[in-house]
């Protein structure tokens, strides 16, 4: 089992981090942990492709 204090969600890469990355950035400065999980990979996003999504999740929040 793995304690995670911020466990969050997001339909693709990207999302959680655009949508919340300041407060998970602001959480693990202050010692906590999180884990993001992406439910697809953004194929049938409008903007973009898989590798550009995954590309702009992996450079916005590197902890």
């Amino acid at each position: 089992m793995i304690n995670v204090d911020i466990l969050a969600f997001g339909s693709h890469p990207d999302d959680v981090e655009l949508g919340s990355g300041g407060t998970i950035a602001k959480s693990i400065n202050q010692g906590k942990s999180a884990i993001i999980i992406d439910l697809t990979q953004g194929e049938l996003g409008t903007r973009g492709n898989i590798d550009i999504r995954r590309n702009e999740a992996s450079k916005l929040l590197l902890f």
